[in-house]
């Protein structure tokens, strides 16, 4: 290789960057030219759980998994809470955005506005849960996650600045360039932080969360790198195979 190691290390769709001090991967995927897939259950019907099953059920079908990360939050038995489409089928429905009842704070998943990232014939996007219910767009894959990030470059309004509620944190960009960029942190990170990142580093005018603290996961043979949830498992898991 001309470039040496180091051209060789970040040429592949994820990379390493630090952007206000804090650490994350960043990984840039076209929906019109890559392969990115959902997964959550094997041919046997069982929760993959797992990066390296995933990658082992890829391999097993000629195919490298490039990188991998989890797809949003999940019941205790790894199936997803929201609306999940898997190759145009629709596994889950879309769930309610009101919380539950309960004391202590709200769950992720139900501060407002709830989005969900979906790829359909016109690429890549993301929209609040009950504008995706009016459109009812077509789809061949979607995930529903809280709460959204960006909304039509705005940064949602329910975060606050300087916010010590910090934990690592994963999420999906639609960005100006049709790309669609996600972005695992590697510190503690507040949300409001995290919004920025989307919006003002990574040009995305939408951008949803998917998850936090030990269930931000992601896998790059490439970067050597597979993390294991402190669930036991993940459910809805994205991938980009080649």
């Amino acid at each position: 290789a001309l470039f040496g190691t180091a051209g060789s290390a970040l040429a592949g769709p994820c990379a390493p960057e630090t952007v206000e001090n804090t650490n994350y991967v960043i990984c840039t995927v076209d929906p019109a030219k890559a392969d990115l897939r959902l997964f959550w259950k094997g041919d046997d019907g069982a929760p993959y759980r797992s990066f390296p099953g995933i990658a082992d059920a890829v391999s097993a079908k000629g195919k490298t998994l490039v990188f991998a990360l989890n797809a949003g939050m999940y019941h205790e038995d790894f199936s997803p809470i929201g609306l999940y489409v898997e190759d145009g089928q629709e596994l889950r429905p879309v769930a309610s955005v009101k919380a539950p009842k309960a004391s202590g704070p709200v769950p992720n998943f139900y501060k407002n506005p709830n989005g969900i990232f979906f790829i359909g014939d016109k690429g890549a996007g993301i929209l609040p849960t009950a504008t995706f219910e009016k459109q009812r767009p077509d789809v061949r894959l979607a995930t529903q996650s809280g709460p959204m990030l960006v909304i039509a470059n705005k940064i949602n309004p329910i975060f606050i600045i300087g916010s010590s509620d910090r934990t690592r944190r994963s999420g999906v960009g639609v960005c100006a360039d049709g790309m669609v960029r996600f972005a695992v942190s590697d510190n503690p990170v507040n949300f409001h932080d995290f919004a920025r990142l989307f919006r003002d580093h990574l040009q995305c005018a939408d951008a949803l969360f998917l998850d936090g603290g030990g269930g931000a996961g992601f896998y790059s043979g490439e970067l050597g790198r597979s993390d294991f949830s402190w669930h036991g498992g993940y459910g809805p898991v994205f991938g980009v195979v080649e």
